[in-house]
């Protein structure tokens, strides 16, 4: 949850981007997006504050198309796709696995929103979804990407990277 001191380090440090993930401080990693009806009121102030100070604003959340709608109601820019549950179904039913996200992002970008994707997005995964949803602004990669550098290098993982956000490797699946 943007604390207090989150709030305050934004405005000291103005980034280009702040993604909103409603995570509790003993949370390692996200595990849900944002119930954005029920927070409504807190998330509209934290993103109009942001945006104030020309920082682009990203809500986290599920693909429940309510939750979707009250972020753009809230006046974010984008939203982030939490895609968990994608990589984990995607490892049976891939087809399965994207239709929700392809929905959500669908209906967002309709909205007038940006879509961004992360987590547990790998080299496996992450072409696929792009494939589906050519229109993503960005992912966010972290875990998977430090691991596959441990054996590929840095530099030859990056390269790996984009080429899934470049070319339809899968597009013959998608």
């Amino acid at each position: 949850n943007p604390s207090p001191e989150f709030i305050s380090l934004i405005k000291k440090i103005r980034p280009t981007q702040v993604t909103l993930v409603p995570d509790a401080h003993d949370v390692l990693t996200s595990d849900c997006g944002w119930n954005t009806l029920e927070h409504r009121d807190f998330l509209t102030e934290v993103v109009n504050e942001f945006q104030s100070m020309g920082v682009r604003t990203s809500i986290f959340v599920d693909t429940n198309l309510e939750m979707i709608k009250m972020a753009s109601k809230i006046g974010t820019d984008r939203i982030e796709l939490y895609t968990g549950p994608y990589a984990e179904e995607f490892k049976t039913n891939k087809e399965k696995a994207v239709a929700p996200y392809v929905e959500a992002a669908t209906m967002a970008k309709n909205l007038g929103l940006g879509v961004n994707a992360g987590h547990d997005l790998n080299l496996d995964n992450l072409n696929y979804l792009y494939v589906n949803i050519p229109w993503l602004k960005e992912v966010s990669i972290g875990h998977s990407l430090i691991s596959d550098a441990l054996y590929m290098g840095l530099e030859k993982t990056i390269k790996a990277y984009k080429n899934c956000l470049n070319t339809p490797i899968n597009s013959t699946n998608a």
